[in-house]
């Protein structure tokens, strides 16, 4: 599967039941190193983000550098509901075979940079619904963070994609689409570095199933303390009818 093992079983903790909320403020066992800066905390936010420095509860994603100094990555930021639909999970661990897994896959496809993962922290966003849904429809995604104290990686895996706006971002309640779409890329906080994942707040961000940066349709890998986009060239858009090809 596209997706690390999570949930429940994994020994996950689930964020509560609402609406634009967040998880605690986690302490992390190992600090982590996000575009020169590093951080000894995150949360884990419904809206399809994890931040560093505080929570956020914005359902509208912004285009990306914000100017407020925020710095956090955007799985897929858009207006989640998990009171209508879905779970968010999430747990830092060092688990040796799924550690095992991170490193194979990140030797893969970076095979000039020895990687052994001695921790990761796996958020995943888990057939979650949009506020104002009148569907069932829902999104599973999920990012991991991952280090080996040398170096900062982190990879964005997108299982099913169904929708992209909630009805407060001018979405379609029964589709789940148009309006202001959902944003997917990294924030670095200082007002000037920022990557945005091809089709962000745009239609086109329904086929991020279908993208990649390694080649692996769905994931997105990057490493981000000196942050740089790893592997192949990104996706071509046919003018025709913004599919990714």
């Amino acid at each position: 599967s596209l997706l690390y093992p999570y949930g429940p079983n994994q020994g996950d903790q689930t964020n509560p039941k609402h609406d634009d909320g967040t998880s605690e403020r986690i302490a992390l066992s190992i600090p982590f190193t996000f575009y020169g800066k590093t951080h000894e905390a995150l949360f884990v936010n419904n809206n399809g983000v994890i931040s560093f420095d505080e929570p956020v509860r914005q359902y509208t994603p912004d285009p990306f550098p914000l100017a407020d100094g925020r710095s956090f990555v955007a799985p897929y930021w858009a207006d989640v509901d998990n009171v209508l639909g879905g779970d968010i999970f999430y747990r830092q661990t060092t688990n040796a075979a799924l550690l095992e897994d991170i490193s194979r896959d990140i030797n893969q496809y970076l095979p000039k940079t020895p990687f052994t993962a001695t921790w990761a922290f796996v958020a995943t966003w888990d057939h979650v619904a949009y506020y104002g849904s009148t569907s069932t429809k829902g999104n599973t995604f999920q990012a991991v963070l991952t280090t080996d104290s040398k170096m900062f990686f982190i990879i964005l895996n997108y299982w099913d994609i169904q929708w992209t706006t909630g009805a407060a971002s001018d979405g379609d309640a029964e589709t789940g689409l148009g309006g202001i779409a959902a944003h997917a890329g990294f924030n670095s906080g200082d007002d000037t570095n920022f990557y945005n994942i091809p089709g962000s707040q745009t239609d086109a961000i329904i086929n991020i199933t279908a993208t990649s940066n390694v080649n692996v349709p769905g994931r997105w890998v990057f490493r981000v303390d000196n942050f740089q986009v790893v592997g192949v060239d990104p996706p071509k858009v046919n003018e025709d009818n913004d599919c990714w090809l």
